[in-house]
């Protein structure tokens, strides 16, 4: 190696040494983004932009959630059959835990008694008690095919389960442990949304390009009306607003800003590459997505409606999560 590179060398250790200082100063911590081909995590250092490691995980993550206490960031691994803990704060493993049948999508409820994973590949919904550690499978609920997003109402009294290839939306009875309802959807049917006041639900037509509302304020579901936003409407993440949600047009390549008074799309942002997942970072300004064709992650800048960044992670991101995010 000559000189020249040597000392290019030495400046980019330098550089990097510099962002890894500016994120302890500022007390950031990381951003983490499934790769779901890859069997891992990457964690992102959200001063540099940059992907600092890895974390191998079970086979297939897809989507994380993080403890009620925001002490540990849960990984699923569909087909390895295991949730991975992380540390939010340090990126490190605090534990794995087997034996979790299929578990694609997850989700506590606000009482945090009760812990739901939707097993996609095998057709069910399992219940779990949580006592704040440990995880005790209450029951196994045979569903339609393919749940895939799971929703819990305000008063942990209900979980809402799309069905993915039967069309379906299915309401369960968290304490009694049973299906209480099922009414059909549209088209391949995926991430499902409720209102503060539990009155509305709203469901991602992947096989469309709308978003389905339905009144679960009654008795039963009622369909009321459809929001037009975008070809492969799929995944909700909140603006941190109480007012707005975001919704994610995976083959459209947009995310539209729903109003959840008004019921209307208000704005449309640029998303390249198939956005999927996403989360909002605290303060409310940048979005971020997962661009699952194109093995990045991107950052948009709301205010100024553009695309700020893009990070190269694995292969098929999903799932992104970060400890400083907007309200949720």
């Amino acid at each position: 190696m000559n000189l020249f590179s040597l000392c290019r060398a030495g400046l980019g250790a330098l550089a990097l040494l510099v962002s890894g200082l500016a994120a302890a100063q500022s007390g950031s911590t990381p951003v983490f983004v499934l790769n779901s081909l890859d069997a891992d995590v990457s964690v992102i250092d959200p001063v540099s932009w940059r992907e600092i490691k890895r974390i191998p995980t079970g086979k297939e993550p897809h989507h994380l959630y993080m403890t009620p206490d925001e002490k540990s960031l849960i990984v699923a691994n569909a087909l390895a059959d295991s949730l991975t803990f992380i540390d939010p704060r340090t990126a490190e493993v605090q534990r794995t835990v087997r034996g979790v049948i299929d578990p694609y999508h997850l989700r506590f409820s606000p009482d945090m008694k009760w812990f739901v994973t939707a097993g996609n590949r095998l057709h069910h919904v399992d219940i779990y008690r949580w006592d704040g550690r440990d995880l005790v499978l209450a029951k196994r609920i045979p569903t339609g095919k393919t749940p895939s997003h799971i929703w819990i109402d305000s008063r942990s009294t209900t979980a809402y389960s799309t069905m993915q290839d039967s069309d379906e939306l299915v309401a369960i009875d968290l304490a009694r442990q049973e299906i209480k309802w099922r009414i059909k959807t549209g088209p391949m049917p995926a991430d499902v949304f409720g209102t503060p006041d539990d009155k509305t639900l709203l469901v991602g037509l992947t096989g469309s390009d709308s978003v389905e509302v339905f009144d679960v304020s009654g008795d039963g579901p009622r369909a009321v009306r459809r929001i037009k936003t975008g070809a492969g409407a799929h995944a909700f993440r909140s603006a941190g607003d109480n007012r707005h949600v975001y919704l994610s047009n995976r083959v459209a390549n947009t995310i539209s800003k729903i109003d959840l008074k008004t019921l209307q799309v208000v704005d449309n942002y640029a998303a390249p590459g198939g956005p999927d997942c996403m989360d909002v970072m605290a303060g409310g300004r940048y979005l971020m997505a997962t661009s699952r064709w194109a093995r990045k992650l991107t950052i948009i800048d709301t205010e100024k409606r553009e695309i700020a960044r893009q990070v190269k992670v694995g292969k098929s991101p999903h799932g992104v999560w970060t400890l400083e995010h907007a309200a949720r």
